[in-house]
């Protein structure tokens, strides 16, 4: 354009360069790290923080990583926050300092929460409420603490960022990676965990880049209605993923369960049984639990029977009710069927399923499986059982308890070496462990 709309004079406009100014913190020249070669660099293990709580070490893969950041996540009133309490508590208890940074609740009303589950609060617990993300990192820089929790991610916010709300994905990721980067520092590592809010669709809220920056992810399950809650980890940098740890909900928090076959079977004297109950074993992570299931068959008085399943699907259910009428020859079109677990553990295995067929015809026939006895196996809808993965590492597990009989598929185990008291009897059918059981 070479006359102004002004003036209306020629050669008079002049051409100056706009600054344009970002949003966002600016970022600090950083000094380039050598490239190294894979076979040059050597492999440390990394130092873990073991604490008192032996489920939420089996999860952690061995204890807490000093240099790590994990995210946890549950329903709201789970006991996520209650978990972390006490595990700052415990760290605490070893000489390490800890900060317990809240943005949704106040100084007071963590207090009143630790008043509830301790007998006596250690010294080395400091708490800090607050919503910027800049006063937290400074107070980092004050107390310099060795485990750092911030309870939620997605309630606090990072200057530099205007428009963006707490909770958003932009203030989310920043506050994360300010903390990454905490955790991360080479002079100072810290331990740091995040917890995460729940979405509807029981995912962690926000971007999934949230799960991948994070070294380990956390869910914690169970409500306010349930006494149990069970510990699992979907991602671990630093140990086995899908390990789950189990606790009991109680009036001082979250007990670990140690022995969860125990807590998963009835304490009965040695010769003592009753019917509608069989006993099984399932895989939780790498370690097998001996789970008790109960069986209750009644006359029904409704046109359409009960088909109820507290540790199963409705529809699972209803298809082990099927091959048990057709392939078992036991006719349940007239009765109710309710089950249910010792515990309250929720079945995802097809291992169970002998097992649950054997509690019914137990209580149809009103006869005692004797409590030595244990089942492991999935019944196809022929009526065949079938083989189920790490069967070998069960049956150790059995044999090491101490009981006396399993029944599994024929051919179903490829290797039975220094089983020293378990009788393995090996069937074909579903008619075979049947007659075996209640007509030998």
């Amino acid at each position: 354009m070479g006359r102004c709309p002004d003036c209306q004079n020629w050669n008079t406009l002049e051409e100056v360069a706009a600054e344009v100014k970002k949003s966002g913190r600016v970022s600090q020249p950083r000094a380039i790290k050598k490239i190294a070669r894979l076979t040059e660099i050597k492999a440390g293990n990394s130092d873990r923080i073991l604490t008192g709580i032996n489920e939420f070490n089996r999860v952690m893969g061995g204890g807490i990583v000093r240099d790590s950041i994990t995210i946890i996540t549950a329903k709201p009133g789970a006991g996520k926050s209650t978990l972390l309490l006490q595990v700052a508590d415990d760290v605490a208890s070893r000489g390490l300092k800890v900060l317990y940074v809240s943005g949704e609740e106040s100084e007071s009303q963590i207090k009143n929460r630790a008043d509830r589950l301790f007998d006596s609060i250690e010294t080395g617990v400091w708490v800090y409420s607050d919503n910027s993300m800049d006063n937290v990192l400074e107070a980092v820089n004050r107390l310099d603490p060795d485990l750092l929790i911030v309870d939620s991610i997605q309630t606090f916010v990072l200057e530099g960022f205007p428009g963006s709300r707490a909770g958003s994905p932009t203030q989310t990721m920043e506050c994360a990676n300010e903390l990454l980067k905490l955790a991360k520092d080479p002079q100072r590592p810290r331990a740091v965990f995040l917890v995460g809010q729940m979405n509807k669709n029981e995912e962690i809220a926000g971007l999934r880049s949230l799960e991948h920056l994070v070294d380990a992810v956390l869910i914690l399950d169970g409500d306010n209605e349930e006494e149990l809650r069970g510990l699992s980890v979907t991602k671990n940098r630093f140990g086995s993923t899908w390990e789950r740890g189990y606790f009991s909900m109680t009036e001082k928090g979250l007990v670990s369960i140690d022995n969860p076959s125990e807590f998963f079977m009835t304490a009965r004297d040695k010769n003592e049984a009753v019917s509608g109950s069989a006993l099984t074993v399932v895989k939780d992570g790498s370690r097998p639990i001996i789970v008790e299931i109960e069986s209750l068959v009644s006359k029904t008085f409704t046109p359409f029977p009960s088909r109820i399943g507290e540790c199963i699907r409705r529809e699972q259910l209803s298809t082990l009710i099927s091959i048990l009428e057709q392939r078992g020859k036991i006719s349940l079109y007239d009765k109710d069927v309710v089950i249910k677990t010792t515990g309250g553990l929720k079945f995802k295995e097809p291992a169970v399923n002998l097992s649950i067929i054997m509690s019914i015809v137990s209580s149809v026939y009103d006869r005692e499986i004797p409590g030595s006895t244990v089942f492991i196996s999935d019944v196809g809808l022929t009526g065949e059982l079938k083989k189920v993965p790490s069967l070998e590492l069960r049956i150790r597990e059995l044999d090491r308890r101490g009981f006396k009989r399993v029944y599994i598929a024929k051919n179903g185990l490829i290797r039975a070496q220094d089983i020293k008291h378990l009788e393995i009897v090996e069937c074909k059918s579903l008619q075979d462990v049947i007659r075996h059981v209640f007509q030998k």
